[in-house]
This record gives structure tokens, sequence and C-alpha cells, in this order.
């Protein structure tokens, strides 16, 4: 899709396919629920996330405020990660983020030439690595996002959206019962409190949330300052639309980062270092000055600015919180949280490798579902503990990473230039200068975690601590994102990625593979597996009054051909009667085989799964391998140790869970 030739319109939020966008939703002007079980407060990407997931319950009573009048109109962020668009495959849009979107397929590197003269290109890189998702690392207008969410909160079952113009003013924590947060209308100065079961901040990085709880953003700036500028440029520099990292020899650094539509491109410009008691706020920076400043580093290319869609200023600063709830460290034993923080009202840091959005959605996406499994009745509320103990590690990660990234982005580079010094090499006094290779060389292994592909929680109550049957299936690492591949669907022949059944639905994943012994033999491993999860496992957890896989979906990967396997003999497990009709399910059973005009996935040799004796992968809600185990008896005890520790168990003869 090409659009934005003529610059951007007043609201980037609206499909950029229509010529006449369908107005946004009014508004919703009724009064504020007094009592909820979720409050959100904040509508960017970890809150509307988060909204979105919940208003796929419709028992659950969501609340989501912002003190912004409306959405937003332009964009902040832009950088979507490959696990991130995983996510949003998880809720039904990623092939209209594909389709808008620019897709960073390269990665160009510049330093000034021989003598310090001018601009060289000096590397030019694949962006993702071969086979490390199905899909690409992508960019699109923040405020586009967020009319995604909220078109999809919208449309769910709940029917879910966010009151704007409502802001928090203070917030109370009782020893029981309800949180109390009291909210305040800009417009008029009405208030109320609103009494909800859990309270999420994902009010950015000057959270009154996180402010009420006492919590400190602990870190420093950089002393660096940084502009962006959204534009429509005319130029000769030949990399515009390629992903590009500009090191001049004395004004500084430029990263680009192509729009989507073809035409806009985003320009983060590196400006002058501050002073050890300077602020960017205190300097009077205009976009004048951003553009003035890319002419130089851009030289000796011309850069001729024609439309300026946004731009904005904002210094360099790694910070984070202790914890991201409400229960310090001592008391972490005996009392449960019942307020959260996320996003950027936990850490904050640079934009520079497009982190902040994706690791915010992140956040809000391990929450997610352990609120809902607990105000379900499904969970244990000590499951809520390993949101902050996760996702705290995760962030502290990001805040190292972005450390060395950032400071190799502002150092300027060195030139050795046929072995010579030149005005450019870094003097004896400048140690943070950069060799190009050395950045580059950063950028290339740093491509997983920029990929948001890298992220391995530690064992926990829902990660299992056992690597004893790991190499079962080699591929997919305990802790680490199911890492999806293409499998034949038996029912139908049709070629599907297996990690796209994983929808962001709330239920746990049991996804059995065949060993090389029969299948369908009442004696085979994987027969009696399928025979105690329907008989044991799934009564233990499952409403009488539920669909089979309403808690555990069960899918099966057999290697051998379709032709070997009968679809109506599946076990009750993989051939379910569902719904008020009793209707059977016939997407729940794969083979690892060739498919008509797609290939071969090949998922037992590229995930490395044990063909002799199978595997059982047990995967998370938010698509995270807990636990890799045998099919059998050995695995039904680890699997019965698992779900025990955290999960509660429906009281005999009722349709409810047990206290």
């Amino acid at each position: 899709m090409q659009y934005h030739l003529n610059g951007l319109p007043a609201d980037a939020s609206v499909d950029p396919s229509l010529h006449h966008p369908v107005p946004k939703t009014p508004t919703d002007t009724s009064p504020l629920p007094t009592e909820v079980d979720v409050l959100i407060i904040g509508a960017g990407p970890a809150g509307l996330l988060l909204a979105t997931q919940l208003s796929r319950f419709p028992t659950l009573k969501t609340l989501i405020v912002d003190a912004k009048p409306s959405s937003l109109a332009q964009g902040q962020a832009d950088g979507l990660q490959c696990r991130t668009i995983e996510i949003f495959q998880a809720f039904g849009f990623a092939e209209k983020v594909l389709k808008e979107a620019y897709w960073v397929n390269e990665t160009t590197f510049w330093s000034p030439g021989k003598g310090g003269e001018g601009l060289v290109r000096t590397g030019r890189i694949r962006d993702t690595e071969e086979g490390l998702s199905e899909f690409p690392h992508v960019i699109l207008n923040q405020a586009r996002l967020h009319g995604l969410w909220e078109e999809t909160m919208a449309g769910s079952e709940a029917g879910l959206g966010v009151r704007y113009g409502w802001g928090m003013k203070g917030l109370r924590i009782p020893e029981k019962g309800s949180v109390e947060v009291e909210v305040e209308k800009v417009e008029g100065g009405e208030r109320q409190t609103v009494r909800a079961k859990y309270v999420v901040g994902c009010d950015g990085a000057r959270s009154p949330v996180r402010q009420s709880l006492g919590l400190e953003m602990k870190g420093d700036f950089a002393n660096q300052g940084w502009g962006v500028l959204d534009a429509l440029v005319v130029t000769d520099f030949p990399d515009l639309r390629l992903k590009t990292a500009i090191h001049s020899a004395n004004d500084g650094s430029i990263l680009i980062i192509p729009r989507e539509g073809g035409y806009l491109a985003r320009f983060y410009i590196e400006l002058d270092k501050l002073g050890s008691n300077e602020r960017l706020s205190s300097k009077n920076i205009t976009a004048e000055d951003l553009i003035a400043r890319a002419k130089k580093i851009f030289a000796p290319y011309t850069f001729d600015v024609k439309h300026i869609g946004y731009w904005n200023k904002y210094e360099v600063g790694q910070r984070l919180t202790n914890h991201f709830d409400d229960v310090p460290a001592e008391k972490r034993n005996s009392l449960n949280p019942r307020v959260f923080i996320a996003g950027d009202a936990c850490h904050t840091h640079s934009a520079k490798a497009g982190q902040g959005m994706n690791v915010s959605m992140n956040d809000a996406f391990n929450l997610g579902w352990k609120l809902a499994s607990v105000l379900r009745g499904r969970a244990d509320p000590k499951l809520l503990h390993t949101y902050s103990e996760e996702r705290h590690a995760i962030a502290q990660l990001l805040i190292d990473f972005d450390r060395e990234i950032s400071r190799q982005f502002a150092a300027k580079p060195k030139n050795k230039a046929n072995g010579a010094n030149t005005a450019t090499e870094t003097k004896e006094t400048d140690k943070d200068a950069v060799d190009p290779a050395v950045f580059q060389e950063y950028f290339t292994r740093q491509g997983r975690f920029m990929a948001g592909v890298e992220t391995t929680y530690k064992p926990s109550l829902v990660t299992s601590s056992s690597i004893e049957h790991q190499h079962l299936a080699s591929g997919f690492q305990i802790g680490t994102r199911f890492h999806s591949a293409q499998v034949l669907r038996l029912a139908d022949a049709k070629p599907v990625q297996l990690g796209h059944v994983m929808e962001a639905d709330g239920r746990w994943r049991i996804m059995l593979f065949g060993s090389t012994e029969s299948t369908l033999a009442p004696t085979s491993a994987i027969s009696k597996t399928c025979l105690w999860l329907e008989k044991v496992l799934i009564p233990r957890y499952t409403p009488s009054n539920a669909d089979i896989d309403s808690i555990f979906d069960v899918r099966a990967v057999f290697q051998q051909p379709r032709q070997e396997l009968d679809i109506a003999a599946m076990p009750e497990v993989l051939l379910p009667h569902k719904g008020k009709f009793g209707i059977q399910d016939y997407e729940k059973v794969f083979t690892d085989e060739a498919s008509y005009g797609f290939g071969f996935g090949e998922i037992y040799k590229n995930r490395g799964i044990d063909r002799e004796h199978g595997a059982v992968v047990v995967v998370r809600p938010d698509q995270y391998v807990s636990a890799v185990l045998p099919l059998g008896e050995e695995g039904w005890v680890e699997m019965e140790k698992l779900f025990g520790g955290f999960m509660i168990e429906i009281k005999p003869g009722t349709n409810g869970h047990s206290t």
C-alpha cells in the first residue's frame, strides 16, 4: 500500500485504505460504573492490549480510562517486533498490520569516508535472522495501532471501549476489599470513586499510579538529547527507504526509519550533549533546528523537507522501578498484589532499538491472562506474583541493552582510512568513539533481542524448573515463546502455522507430538495420554457445563502421513463435540508432511522433536513454553504437579470452582 504522498492526515489512527474514513465512535458519555473487576488507567499500547485481552471474557467487568480527550491522532512509537506481530496474530489483526506497515528487511550503516570526508556505506545486513519468525519486523504509526486495538476491543464479546477524558486523582488500598480509585473528568472537574478488585497503571513515565504506590524510578539520564522527525523529504541519499544508521564525522548521528505508505520517513537526530544539570526541556529547540542538524549530518547529500507530520525532542535515559506491583519484597509471602504498573510506568529507555512499545505490550500480555484466570476462579491469586517476577527481569535486560546501544549510536566514529590517523580518529581522551565495524557487529549480535524472541522466563508457578526432558523437543526451549512452524491439518489438508492456533483466549495449550509407534492403537503412548487428559486432568479443572477444551486446548501433530490416519478414529479430546449442538471440532490434528504449493514445514526436524519417543509441549496462554514432557505416565505426573501448583480444582458435583 502507498499513501501519505501529500502528507499525513490529521488523524492517523484510521484505516489509510479508505478514501472516506469512517468517523470514530463518539466517546462514551454514560456514567462510569462504580464497581468493576479491573480498572485500567491509561490507553496507550499496554493499556489497550490489556483491555482487549480482558474484553474476551464477558463475565468480567473492565473499565479503561484515559485523561486525554480522545484517542491518539498522531504516532509516537512506530517499530513493531516480530514477536509483537505474533501477538497481534493471537488477537486477530496481524494481517491488517502486515498489509499497511513498512517491512524492515535490511539495515544499512554509513560512516565518514576517507579522510573523514562525506559519507560511505560501511555495511548492509539482513534485519531479521532467517527462520526467526514467520513474521517480519515492521513499522506502523502508533496512532493507527491504537485504532486497531480499539476496533478489536469494540468487536469483542464484551464490546469494551475507552472512557477518554477521565484522569486518576487518588488511590487507596484498604487491607481488605476493593481498591478505591478517585477519578476526575478533565472537563468540568466531576469526580467519582471507582472500586476495583484490581487496578493496572498503564499511565506512562509520570504514572500517577506508580507515584501513589511510592515506587521510585531508579536510574539516570545519559545527558544526551535527541530529536524525532516524521517528514516527507526530497534527497539524493540512496538508502532513504532502508532502515539506516548514519554516524557523521563531527555533527552527530541519525537513525532513519522508513515509514508505512512508501513516502514518509522518521529521523532520530542526535542533538548536542547536555550539561550535568541541564534538561532538554529548558532548551528552545524547534523543528527547524532538527532539520538544520539533519542537513549537516547528511552532507554532502541533500535533505529538503517538504512536509512535517510529527516532531518531538527527548532525552535518553534508562530508569526502572524495583517491582511492578503494590507488594514490597518483605511481604510477598503473605500478601497477593492488587495494583500493578506496566510499560513506561515502570521502565523507560531510548527509542533507538524500537523496544518501548513492544516491551510494554508484552508486559500487558503477561498480566492479562493471569488476571482473567484469577477473576474467573481458575487460578489462585498467588499466580499474580509471577507478573512482576517475570517482567522485571526482562525490563532489566532491556535497560542494560538500551544503555549500550544508545552509547554506540551517540559515539563518534573511529576512522582508520588507509591505516593512517585522520581528523575523525578517536583521540586518546575520547574513549567513547566506536569503530563502525564494531557497531554493526553489536547490532547484528543483538538481532534476536531486538526482534523480541530472546525473552526467557525463569522457573515459576507457571514455568517448569525441570529440564530433564528438554531433549524431546529441543527447539521449544522452556521459558521461551512457542516458535511456530508449518504443519498440515489432517481433516482438510490445509497448511497452517501451528502457533496461529494459540489465540489470546486465556486457554492453556497441550501440544502432543506423536512417536514412531502406531498412533491410534489403544496401547500407544499418545492414545493413553489422550485418555488421561480426557478422564483425569480436564475434568479436574473444567466446569462440567463447559466445552471440553475451554481450559485446556489439546492438539496433536503426527509424523505419519495423512493416508495412514483416520480422523474419525481420533480420541475424543482430539475430535471433541462442542457448543450447544455438540458439533465436532476437526481442527485439532495435524501431520508433519508437505502441503500443496506450500512446501514442507518439517516441524520434527526444525524444532528438534524426538521422532522415536515423541513429546508433550505445554504452552501458557501467553504462548510461552511452560514444560516439555514425555508422552505417558511420567509426563502425566509432571503435569499434575505443574497445574496443581496454582490452578483451582472443580468442587465435586458442581459446575463451579473450589475457593
